[in-house]
């Protein structure tokens, strides 16, 4: 899922065959000698098992050790309702040396009540709380959700706004592979002769003549700009299908909040600047619209993905599970762990203490203490996922045999 990133320098940015039974020979006549019988059919050789891979190492310096009495709320979750994200997440994670024992066991278990998941969590995991740089505990929870759009798979009068391809000519590089200190990071351009010089940005794309390869249509561009900022989403088709979609790569561009320049502009007030405050002034202003949405360079790709998928993809690769995955920095908490969230319902003091998997990352996800809440499907998940802006803490688990860097075990 996306949520930006930036050129110029870096981005942030996962049968079995039996035998077919033949007919059986009849018994021999009395006197007759028994005639040799073939050998029974042997069954498959079990496949060999497959071979652990090493955790990858990573120092977590503001991941501070902590016990389970310190985790505010965590005996008053439902925990059993992580489970499936559990399971989802270890389809990613079961070959990992930290996590094969972990995720076998968890897949080996009958579908836990809450005092069996609590009891398995607090033995195969250990809490860390995580911290920002500068030792602060709290950091902004914010959410996301999965929408629905109106379109088509091609172009009419009422689709008139193209959900592009990853285009053939951007480049995108992994900047691991040069240099490992930047783990997480990826740079993107196009080439001109044998330079890597910036892709276009949104305004260049969505202007008429772009090279683009759509895979369908939207009608309205400030729900096509909501869903760039949501990651995935799914299209209305005039039949009454759906289509899904997801993030599949970005210009490189900074992602800019048009919320927050609504505000500096004075056309909103803070408490107005929510996903649907800025589509009711849209609605009231169109000829300052496609000014207001050029502002953000950042521009998102898309692809088709199955039906079948139980969710929209996250970078970890699996199906996100609505009220249990969160999007976080990867550079402070490891993809894939289990994450207790402290926080408080959407625009209220009511707490939300819950635990959730951090499956998905997004570029505007930036810090050692900040989630990105994601509420599901559908217009209910939006409303809360549009008032979403609150304060929060985390507690990361870990295996117990989970790689640590010294620094993270002062």
């Amino acid at each position: 899922m996306p949520r930006a990133s930036l050129f110029a320098g870096l981005a942030l940015l996962g049968a079995c065959a039996t035998p077919v039974p033949t007919p059986s020979t009849p018994p021999p006549a009395a006197g007759d000698a028994a005639p040799a019988l073939p050998p029974p059919p042997q069954p498959p050789a079990p496949p060999a098992p497959q071979p652990a891979l090493p955790t990858p190492a990573q120092a977590w310096p503001t991941l501070k050790p902590a016990n389970w009495p310190a985790v505010p709320g965590w005996n008053d979750d439902a925990v059993a309702e992580a489970w499936p994200a559990l399971l989802a997440g270890c389809r990613a994670l079961k070959r990992q040396s930290a996590w094969q024992a972990v995720c076998a066991d968890a897949a080996a278990l009958p579908p836990p009540d809450d005092n069996t998941a609590r009891a398995f969590f607090q033995a195969r995991f250990r809490p860390w709380q995580a911290t920002q740089e500068d030792g602060a505990e709290d950091g902004l929870v914010t959410g996301y959700y999965e929408p629905l759009l109106k379109g088509d798979r091609v172009r009419t009068e009422k689709a008139r706004h193209p959900l592009y391809a990853v285009p053939s000519d951007l480049v995108s590089v992994e900047l691991a592979g040069l240099y490992p200190e930047l783990k997480n990071l990826r740079l993107r351009g196009k080439l001109v002769g044998n330079k890597l010089v910036p892709y276009a940005a949104r305004r260049d794309i969505e202007a008429p003549g772009f090279p683009g390869k759509p895979i369908a249509w939207a009608d309205d561009p400030v729900d096509l700009f909501f869903l760039q900022i949501q990651g995935s989403g799914r299209i209305q088709l005039p039949d009454g299908t759906q289509l899904r979609v997801g993030y599949a790569d970005q210009n490189g561009h900074p992602y800019v909040s048009i919320g927050k320049l609504l505000v500096e502009r004075g056309e909103l007030r803070p408490e107005e600047a929510s996903m649907q405050g800025i589509k009711n002034w849209g609605a009231k202003n169109p000829d300052k619209l496609p000014d207001l949405l050029a502002a953000n360079p950042s521009y998102v790709f898309f692809r088709e993905l199955p039906d079948s998928l139980g969710g929209p993809l996250g970078a970890l690769g699996v199906p996100l599970t609505g009220g249990r995955s969160i999007a976080i920095d990867p550079r402070y908490i490891p993809l894939g762990a289990p994450v207790f969230l402290a926080t408080t319902q959407p625009n209220s003091t009511a707490p939300l203490h819950r635990l959730v998997l951090a499956q998905d990352t997004g570029g505007a996800i930036r810090g050692g203490v900040r989630a990105d809440f994601f509420w599901g499907f559908g217009d209910a998940a939006g409303e809360l996922a549009g008032r979403m802006k609150q304060r929060g803490r985390m507690w990361v688990l870990l295996p117990h045999d989970y790689p640590m860097s010294p620094m993270a075990r002062r």
